[in-house]
């Protein structure tokens, strides 16, 4: 543990309420991809994973650890390479603006960042939204300043659980794999962990993932980042 100097972060789910801020955008897009009919929306919703009745996301569901492009692979099969990759870019648009509007932090979070950021720990946020939706959610969270970079899923040549994300941490910090610790709430997350190989695997309770989905595949399990600072004092 005395080898962690750098952290990568999951954002939804692990830095961002996942429930508060993407029922609402995931309703938006669903309801543009079925030119408003309410039956085929509530449709796509569940096949990439939301209930419509209940707003909860699926652990490791298209919507908790996909991108865009995947959502849109899964809504738009018969699509054209080209007319996905369009309506990709709409739906990117629509991500980036409304999710950073509607992000709300999770409890205790932006607290934690501060104290591990006041500690050296070399921070970086690896997720599967675009680059430049990250870097407007943590501007409008206030927290963009605490970290080093931000990699969406079209920053590298593959998304998670693809372990692109680490080595271009790594080449930008100097740091090894090895001292790096990886942090998030889906599985997505703590493969990239494996397959980059991180250091320290930390499943967090706070997205959508549950114990015994993220448990085989982490190092340490805790109910979210808010009691990352005091894990990492303690051991």
């Amino acid at each position: 543990m005395a080898a962690i100097k750098g952290i990568l972060f999951d954002k939804d789910g692990t830095l961002v309420d996942f429930h508060a801020t993407w029922s609402a955008v995931a309703e938006l897009m669903a309801m543009e991809a079925s030119g408003g009919d309410r039956d085929k929306a509530d449709t796509l919703l569940v096949a990439a994973g939301l209930d419509p009745q209940t707003h909860a996301f699926r652990a490791d569901s298209v919507f908790a650890a996909g991108t865009n492009l995947d959502i849109i692979e899964l809504w738009f099969p018969k699509l054209s390479r080209r007319e996905q990759l369009d309506a990709v870019e709409h739906f990117n648009r629509m991500t980036t603006d409304k999710g950073a509007a509607m992000a709300v932090a999770l409890p205790g979070i932006i607290g934690a960042l501060g104290d591990l950021h006041a500690q050296s720990y070399r921070l970086g946020v690896a997720t599967n939204d675009s680059t430049m939706g990250c870097e407007k959610t943590l501007s409008a969270l206030g927290i963009a300043q605490l970290f080093e970079a931000a990699y969406g899923y079209d920053a590298v040549a593959n998304a998670k659980p693809a372990p692109d994300t680490v080595v271009a941490f790594c080449d930008l910090t100097g740091l090894k794999p090895s001292e790096l610790a990886m942090v998030g709430d889906n599985r997505h997350d703590l493969d990239m962990a494996r397959a980059g190989g991180c250091g320290l695997a930390i499943g967090v309770l706070s997205g959508t993932g549950t114990r015994e989905s993220l448990s085989p595949l982490a190092d340490v399990m805790l109910d979210s980042v808010a009691d990352l600072p005091a894990y990492l004092a303690s051991v």
